[in-house]
């Protein structure tokens, strides 16, 4: 019989982060499957406005789009969440802070 190794205790299952913005919590998915894709549309060197929506919309569940729509950011405020939430996830994965 293997050797069967028990990594339970190394992996995450907490809630996915999220970010702050106008008090408002903004939760952020960090699924493996759902960052890779998100890394790939915006791995481009000038990613596309489809892209970006695309990435949003992988990115941030439908509670948090919401409200994000209501706040009626400027293009590069949106930028800069789209931005901070895959810092946020990638500063996760690499086991500490952005």
């Amino acid at each position: 019989m293997g050797k069967v190794v028990d990594i339970t205790d190394k992996l995450n299952f907490d809630d996915n982060p999220k970010l702050m913005i106008r008090g408002k919590e903004i939760e952020v998915a960090t699924d493996a499957p759902t960052m890779l894709k998100v890394m790939n549309l915006m791995g481009s060197k000038d990613p596309g406005i489809k892209e970006i929506m695309d990435a949003i919309n992988l990115l941030l569940p439908e509670k948090s789009r919401k409200e994000i729509e209501k706040m009626k950011l400027s293009f590069g405020d949106l930028m800069i969440v789209v931005q901070e939430a895959i810092a946020l996830v990638v500063g996760d994965v690499n086991g500490g802070e952005h």
